[in-house]
Order: structure tokens, then sequence, then C-alpha cells
């Protein structure tokens, strides 16, 4: 149950009993995520920005974030799973590209606080081929993902703790992104 009272149709998981909310804020939101996380203009793939949004939401513990996120991370790798259990367990043991591990970093010291972030780790990153939009992507990627997460737990929203509940909404992510995002969609009680 969340902190706030919500109407009995906005009884739902996560982020999206609040959006149902405050569907005046919940559309610049979705505007956000659509942008970071699905643009066509972006070198780093659907899937790579959908893990980084799931690996710091792992970080912060948000049972909710990370897992719609690595349920869209999952069918954007066609992933079963496996990869982003790896992933969140220890990502530089997991067989994902050198760039992807440094931006992991990247986002790992966002996650922390912004003046976590090295100059050694930019230049990492930078090595591994990571542009100078990739690295800015990931940081903003992390930094929006704190706020989301901080937003679904300081409310006290609920989350079902069934990973197989949430490959339904990855599969909608992936299919129709978040930019005509309805929260009564998928999901459900």
């Amino acid at each position: 149950m969340a902190y706030i009272n919500l109407p009995e149709e906005n009884q739902l998981p996560g982020i999206r009993g609040l959006m149902a909310f405050r569907p005046e804020t919940a559309r610049p939101l979705n505007a956000l995520a659509e942008v970071l996380l699905r643009d066509e203009n972006n070198s780093l793939s659907r899937g790579e920005r959908e893990t980084i949004a799931t690996y710091v939401s792992y970080l912060n513990n948000c049972l909710f974030c990370q897992s719609v996120h690595g349920a869209a991370a999952q069918c954007y790798l066609e992933d079963d799973g496996s990869l982003i259990g790896q992933i969140k367990e220890n990502y530089e043991k997991a067989p994902i590209s050198e760039k992807l591990k440094a931006l992991l970093a990247i986002a790992g010291s966002v996650q922390k606080g912004g003046k976590n972030v090295t100059n050694e780790q930019v230049e990492t990153a930078r090595d591994a081929g990571a542009s100078d939009k990739e690295i800015h992507d990931t940081v903003l990627i992390a930094a929006a993902f704190c706020m989301f997460n901080r937003y679904v737990d300081g409310l006290g929203t609920w989350a079902p703790a069934d990973p197989q509940v949430y490959i339904p909404r990855g599969i909608r992510i992936a299919e129709e992104g978040y930019a005509n995002y309805d929260p009564m969609n998928s999901i459900g009680k």
C-alpha cells in the first residue's frame, strides 16, 4: 500500500499507480524515458540503455524498476534473464562489451553521487570506444533512474515479487515505448 491515498483504480504496482494518480507529471517523465531509452538517434542500443537503467535500479534496490527495465532489456537483447542476472551479480565478469562495462562503472558512480564519477572512468570508457554522447547519456540515464527509483520507493509503492510478471510489460515497452504509456495496461494487480 502506497504512503499516499491513491484511488482504488490507481492501486497499481510501482510507478504505474503514481502515474495514474498524476497524469500531468507522468507525461514529461515518460517523454524523458522515451528519449533516453528508445530514441533512434543514439549509438547505444535500446538494450544497452535499458541495461544501464536496470543496473542503476538494482543498485538502488528498486524492485519494480529493475524488474520492468530488466524485462525490457531482456526483450531487446533476446536474453532469457541470465545475462541481466550476470550483469547485476558482477558486470565486470558478464559477457558484454568493454564499452558497456565502462559505462556501467560510470552509471554505478552516478548512483552513489555525481561527484563519484572520475576522469579515469571517463577515459576508460573513451578508450573502450564510448563517445561523449554515450557518456553523457549514461550519466543522464543513471541520474534519471535514481530519481525514478526514489519516486517509486519514496512513496511506498508495491511491486510483484515474481520476475515473470514483468515480461509482458517489457515486451510492451520494446514494441510501443514510453511516449504513449497507459499505466492501466499490463502488470495488473
